[in-house]
């Protein structure tokens, strides 16, 4: 087996036992318990569950997705998770190798994974997560070549700054909050991370995916526009978008435009 192969399986494999600690966060920052202790157990039985019981995707499998202890169904997420994080951080090896770029922007999409279903589940963005992820991001950028502390400032102030007039021009036009205050700071996490030429694409790439969901859930379920959509899942995925696809995908725009033009 080529070294190539064996450190991209260990890439996988590091990223899915990540993903694993991740499924501890997200079940317990929304309630601000200690994503340390205690020990991870059954939330129906208290089972403490065994290091043998937690091994990455592989225990899932072997229990059959069910409690050693009380047989309880046990939440396709837990694997899911591991799963996509081992995937991205698979990705971001691939693309960028063993660098300074791969650990930032593992530590970006880790914090995103995390922000994706806690959202989904209670419609909110952890402070715990998004404010020092602003200094994070804006700390590598002294160090990234393709970043610079500049770019970074700009691009989290543009990002929060943006935001957060949406979310004032749409709270004087309907008397209604549109967009949370979890929203302004994601975006100005992302900002630090990726640089201000990040944040149209991801602000765009997320409006027209969270409209084509949006829209087909209301559909689906027959319910009003007053149907709330959690907009950080779409964030989150216009971001990771921008890091695997960002200049081909705006180059392709750029082709068909100036195609237009003719």
């Amino acid at each position: 087996m080529s070294p190539v192969i064996v450190y991209n399986i260990f890439a996988f494999i590091y990223g899915a036992v990540v993903g694993s600690f991740l499924n501890v966060c997200i079940c317990r920052l929304p309630e601000n318990r200690s994503v340390v202790s205690p020990p991870s157990s059954c939330p129906l039985c208290g089972y403490r569950i065994k290091w043998y019981d937690n091994i990455p995707i592989v225990s899932y499998i072997l229990l059959g997705g069910k409690c050693r202890s009380c047989k309880a169904r046990i939440s396709m997420r837990y694997p899911l998770v591991e799963i996509i994080n081992g995937l991205l951080t698979l990705m971001l090896f691939i693309k960028f190798g063993p660098t300074l770029s791969f650990l930032a922007l593992f530590i970006l999409c880790s914090s995103l994974v995390v922000i994706t279903f806690i959202d989904f589940d209670h419609q909110i963005i952890p402070d715990v997560i998004s404010l020092p992820g602003i200094a994070v991001g804006f700390a590598f950028s002294f160090f990234l070549p393709w970043l610079g502390w500049k770019d970074s400032l700009i691009g989290l102030l543009a990002g929060g700054g943006s935001l957060l007039l949406v979310a004032y021009g749409y709270q004087l036009l309907t008397g209604k909050d549109g967009m949370g205050g979890g929203d302004v700071k994601l975006l100005a996490m992302l900002g630090a991370f990726l640089g201000w030429r990040s944040i149209l694409f991801i602000i765009f790439s997320a409006s027209l995916v969270g409209s084509v969901i949006g829209v087909g859930l209301m559909i689906a379920r027959g319910r009003d526009s007053k149907l709330p959509i959690p907009f950080g899942p779409f964030l989150a995925l216009g971001a990771i978008l921008y890091i695997f696809y960002g200049s081909r995908i705006i180059d392709w725009y750029l082709g068909l435009s100036r195609l237009g033009g003719q």
